[in-house]
């Protein structure tokens, strides 16, 4: 995806509320708002280096977004209720929604992590100040559209016949296929033009297990009419509307009446947003029925 012109940093943008702040005091050690506030940019700085998202520039790692999705609360039952419950944190970035997973009770063995780009889980590292012993959950770069990392497969309907993988040997998301219980993805599908959403969402589907109550859940900018959306840098790029992203899952990803599709479409208030134009987030989940 295009980014445009590369807008400066802008520290103002830097806005944590309370239970944010409590969250990355408890977990980084830092408990002076200043000090963890210029240990945040600093490591802002070197992820912006890395590839110039709008996220990165508007501290979108340092909020809290996985817990704040109407589905968390199903996805923390199914993490203490079935076991294994693999939990797939996809595009994951910093790796902040699968430590906040963690650290609200989700099983820490049963969590994988992935993303395009291993220096940001690196950085992740750093923000947190964890090592691979201090937060042991598995890392797997790769890019889910490249069949060599993710093999290409259908939705299962039935248990699958390959073993339940062991997550801290996997090297690919393919062992992965029908055995993962619930996959978080926020801020990833609106990366992609419609075809390649397309795509994206049945390789998600051929993860998840057919377990009734798996469930693929996360937010991304969406529209009220399925069409174009302005980008943060003032381009065009693909949005789904709630009707066409539950047509999209319910009858084509998956056979129709299998799953149960949830949307919520607010309007995206975000202070750093160019005046004038309305943008809009899609929270949403896919549960198998």
């Amino acid at each position: 995806m295009s980014m445009g012109q590369e807008l400066p940093l802008d520290s103002t943008l830097y806005s944590l509320d309370d239970e944010e702040l409590n969250f990355f005091k408890s977990q980084i050690g830092i408990t002076n708002d200043d000090e963890l506030k210029k240990h945040i940019l600093t490591v802002q700085e070197k992820a912006y280096k890395v590839y110039p998202y709008p996220c990165i520039r508007r501290f979108a790692f340092a909020k809290l977004k996985i817990s704040r999705l109407p589905a968390y609360p199903h996805f923390l039952q199914l993490g203490k209720m079935r076991d294994p419950a693999i939990f797939l944190d996809i595009g994951c970035c910093f790796g902040n929604d699968a430590r906040k997973a963690v650290v609200d009770g989700y099983p820490i063995r049963n969590v994988i992590a992935s993303d395009l780009r291993p220096e940001y889980w690196e950085l992740g590292c750093e923000l947190f100040r964890s090592t691979p012993e201090s937060f042991p959950v598995p890392f797997v770069p790769g890019d889910v559209f490249d069949s060599a990392f993710l093999a290409p497969a259908q939705p299962t309907y039935f248990p699958p016949s390959t073993p339940t993988p062991n997550l801290r040997s996997v090297t690919t998301l393919t062992p992965l296929i029908g055995h993962v219980s619930a996959i978080h993805a926020s801020a990833f599908f609106h990366l992609f033009e419609e075809a390649q959403q397309i795509e994206l969402a049945q390789k998600m589907a051929s993860l998840l297990s057919p377990q009734a109550g798996s469930v693929i859940f996360g937010s991304h900018m969406a529209q009220v009419q399925k069409g174009t959306r302005v980008t943060a840098w003032g381009e065009s790029a693909f949005a789904h509307s709630p009707t066409s992203w539950e047509e999209l899952w319910n009858g084509q990803v998956f056979k129709k009446g299998t799953v149960q599709v949830k949307t919520e479409l607010k309007k995206d208030l975000r202070p750093d947003l160019p005046t004038g134009i309305d943008r809009y987030l899609l929270a949403w989940s896919v549960v198998r029925l």
